[in-house]
């Protein structure tokens, strides 16, 4: 009987050699005359151990990491296909520490199988929800997704129910489900990793959506820098439609729905839901006016549910286990799990799954293990590139919705990128500026003559050009961007731009208590 090998097939896992440790691992069994099943993985997150490579043993799975392609003649000689002891070796994968300390609900599967084996899906608990809903009123999966708590995972954390009740209850020929993959966020990655990893949760959580409010269509719209996940989820959705798991009477039921994957066209505005359905509809990327919602009229003027990869990847284990199961994670008014992606300047980059309530503290010390550098953090940046940076007095902070917006702070996509204290804040403030102006669709005019302007206003400061004056301009435009832009991406970039100004007035040449002027 041929032996179990795991390798991951993950673009971050591939960009540090995966394919590489794989084909050797390959050419050495075959030289050696050692017949191995090679099995190409999800990634398991751990990314300052990629590439990992796994032995299945009756004892679970053993890991070794990180394997470089010279090293496997080595792992070979030291019989690590019966988990022969090498320096390379991790234990069993699920001991290692920054693994067995997260709750995985949505990443449950991910490194575990192979992403695109339907068989493998359905032996660890797949497709069980959509089972479960196919036995369901509309209303009652809506109650279900309600009663979890979920709410939107991709930034806005609008409650997911109260989104799929609105499409329900509204009378329409054609409904769609939409899937926003568009991940443009600075040190985020958990979308792609989910759609390399495992795209049959996500194609299940779509599918079950579309029977709840009715929708026989549905669309990813992909980032167009992911070419790994396109080639996951279109091979994946090949074999549920193969297998009955999509199309027409899916599983006998008589329901119906279609999936498409759709490149996106690089525009980070198009991460907005308004400015992704025009995409989709093949017109430029711009923000919508709203009213009307796209609940109410979205894709081609139909009642349309837009929802985040993770959120729609959440749903099959709230249809499985019940919403209360899932709620029953979480803090306060955030319930379940966020898939957390460490970035930045930190030792163990990586995803972590994690109940809400865990500390910025614990995840950039206990998971990420400080920063690589050695030196202390100063500032993480927490949401993408218009998320707000929290100095260290902040660091105890919960990852919880309130508790960040009681800080004027947002969680958004669960991105998390680490600073030491060489990092210049004036510099970080002036890139949140510039990125607005490159990547405003040009629509609303706070957005797009404030975003100029804001570079200029910061150029003078750090120049020192009139400064007390420039410090208050920059205040009235970021109040201008807050209060007057069109949507998110002019609406908080004052965030990063004034959370810099608020907790680094050093940086902009300031004292320390003139950052309340």
């Amino acid at each position: 009987m041929s032996i179990q090998v795991f390798v991951p097939r993950d673009s971050s896992a591939i960009s540090l050699g995966a394919n590489r440790v794989a084909k050797a691992i390959t050419n050495e069994a075959a030289k050696r005359g050692v017949t191995i099943e090679l099995v190409r993985n999800g990634s398991r997150g751990m990314f300052w151990l990629e590439t990992l490579v796994e032995v299945a043993t009756p004892k679970g799975r053993i890991a070794y990491g990180p394997v470089n392609p010279e090293d496997v003649a080595g792992l070979f000689d030291a019989n690590f296909l019966q988990a022969g002891d090498h320096a390379l070796k991790l234990g069993l994968t699920v001991e290692i520490p920054f693994l067995k300390k997260q709750e995985r609900l949505t990443f449950a599967r991910v490194g575990i199988t192979d992403p695109v084996s339907l068989a493998d899906y359905i032996a660890h608990d797949g497709y069980r929800g959509l089972k479960r809903a196919l036995g369901l009123s509309g209303a009652d999966i809506v109650k279900e997704v309600t009663d979890s708590g979920l709410r939107g995972r991709g930034g806005a954390a609008f409650p997911t129910g109260i989104k799929w009740n609105t499409v329900l209850n509204t009378p329409a020929d054609q409904k769609y489900i939409v899937c926003n993959a568009d991940e443009g966020d600075s040190g985020t990655y958990s979308d792609r990793m989910i759609m390399e990893g495992d795209p049959f949760v996500l194609i299940e959580g779509m599918t079950i959506a579309g029977i709840a409010v009715g929708a026989t269509q549905g669309y990813i719209y992909l980032r167009s820098e992911y070419p790994h996940a396109l080639q996951a989820l279109n091979e994946a959705i090949d074999v549920a439609v193969a297998n009955n798991y999509l199309g027409t009477d899916i599983l006998g039921s008589g329901k119906t729905f279609h999936l498409e994957v759709r490149r996106g066209a690089g525009a980070y505005v198009c991460g907005e839901e308004t400015s992704l359905l025009e995409s989709l509809e093949g017109k430029r990327g711009i923000v919508r006016f709203k009213p009307p919602l796209p609940a109410i009229e979205g894709l081609f003027g139909k009642p349309t549910i837009i929802n985040n990869v993770i959120s729609l990847a959440s749903v099959p284990i709230i249809l499985d286990k019940g919403g209360a199961f899932y709620r029953d994670y979480g803090m306060g008014r955030s319930r379940g799990t966020l898939p957390i992606q460490l970035a930045g300047n930190l030792k163990q980059c990586g995803l972590v799954e994690k109940a809400f309530g865990v500390t910025l503290r614990e995840l950039l010390y206990d998971y990420g293990g400080g920063s690589a550098t050695g030196r202390p953090i100063r500032a993480v940046q927490v949401g993408g590139p218009l998320g707000a940076f929290l100095p260290e007095s902040q660091f105890d902070t919960p990852l919880d919705y309130e508790a960040f917006a009681a800080l004027w702070a947002v969680l958004g996509h669960g991105g998390i990128v680490a600073f030491d204290d060489t990092v210049d804040m004036a510099k970080m403030a002036r890139y949140a500026m510039e990125f607005c102006a490159i990547e405003s669709c040009g629509k609303c005019t706070p957005c797009r003559i404030g975003s100029t302007r804001g570079v200029e206003v910061v150029d003078k400061i750090i120049a020192g050009t009139d400064h007390a004056a420039n410090i208050q301009l920059l205040r009235d435009l970021s109040d201008t961007m807050l209060n007057g832009s069109l949507c998110a991406l002019g609406g908080m970039t004052p965030y990063p731009v004034l959370s810099a100004l608020n907790h680094f007035p050093e940086d902009f040449g300031l004292q320390k208590t003139e950052q309340a002027a």
